[in-house]
């Protein structure tokens, strides 16, 4: 069921749906025991024209420092390498963010802000070979113009939103990229105007289940904006399944329509997700 955006002050917006209300509920009555997860890029940071540039709100963090001490654990899920969202979130060094984790590349990083140390695994052979395929490729397919590629270490991307009509150089790409990718062993994850070539085997859902499990929270909240956060809205109905309360929150854009019909709440993109984290915090 969708729910309408909510921008707010003060007080907690109610989930729309019954598994959502009982997620809350279980938040608000054992925090301590809540594990909170986030998406980075268009959920603690709105999405801009060059990813390079992007921040986390100016409140986010504040936000995460009063939470943080009062729950379970808090990560950050994010499709961009670990140390890039550590440093482009103003993560690291942060009291109150001590426990922070950001898991990277989908799960396959791991930053601990106790040790400020990145764990990750060698790179996949088939991002390598890609990545330098990849400029000669568009080149071969015609592609269209103001396109352009982002090194992400662990996966390659490339971009549509700079060209002149971003979503039909993203439908006219999205196929030859699937292509490329399966020769080389890798999957295609679109995104808002974004599609990257990565590993499989690795994705917000199971990075998420894994990390829930392992804390033993007994309630959860994830809160994302884009595609890729599908898989992860769909570990907490698993784990709901499993009697884990949870809340589906969706940082709303009209270019990911699907995550708003999932969620059990909808706020309008990051400034208001900063602001029901930083008034969850206040209620805990």
């Amino acid at each position: 069921m969708e729910s309408s955006p909510h921008a707010y002050t003060g007080p907690l917006p109610t989930p729309s749906t019954q598994a959502g209300r009982e997620g809350l509920t279980a938040i608000l009555a054992r925090p301590a025991r809540t594990a909170v997860a986030l998406d980075f890029d268009g959920t603690l940071a709105e999405i801009v024209p060059d990813p390079e540039q992007a921040r986390a709100h100016p409140r986010a963090v504040p936000a995460l420092a009063v939470l943080a001490p009062k729950v379970a654990s808090v990560a950050v899920i994010t499709g961009r390498p670990a140390e890039v969202a550590v440093r482009y979130g103003g993560f690291a060094g942060v009291r109150g963010l001590d426990h922070l984790v950001v898991l990277g590349h989908y799960g396959a990083e791991r930053w601990d802000a106790v040790s400020g140390e990145v764990h990750a695994p060698a790179p996949h052979p088939g991002v390598t070979a890609a990545r330098g395929e990849l400029p000669g490729y568009l080149d071969q397919i015609d592609a269209p113009p103001g396109i352009w590629i982002e090194e992400k270490g662990h996966a390659v991307a490339v971009h549509t939103r700079r060209a002149d009509d971003p979503q039909a150089a993203f439908a006219a790409l999205r196929d030859p990229l699937a292509l490329l990718a399966a020769r080389h062993g890798l999957v295609l994850e679109p995104g808002r105007m974004v599609l990257e070539l990565r590993p499989p085997g690795t994705d917000k859902g199971k990075a998420l289940g894994d990390h829930v499990r392992g804390t033993g929270a007994e309630a959860v909240l994830y809160a994302g904006d884009d595609l890729g956060d599908l898989p992860a809205f769909a570990a907490v109905d698993a784990l709901r399944e499993e009697g884990v309360p949870g809340l589906l929150v969706c940082s709303a854009s009209a270019e990911a329509p699907e995550l708003a019909a999932r969620a059990d709440l909808v706020l309008r993109g990051p400034s208001a997700v900063v602001e029901f984290l930083a008034s969850l915090a206040e209620q805990l």
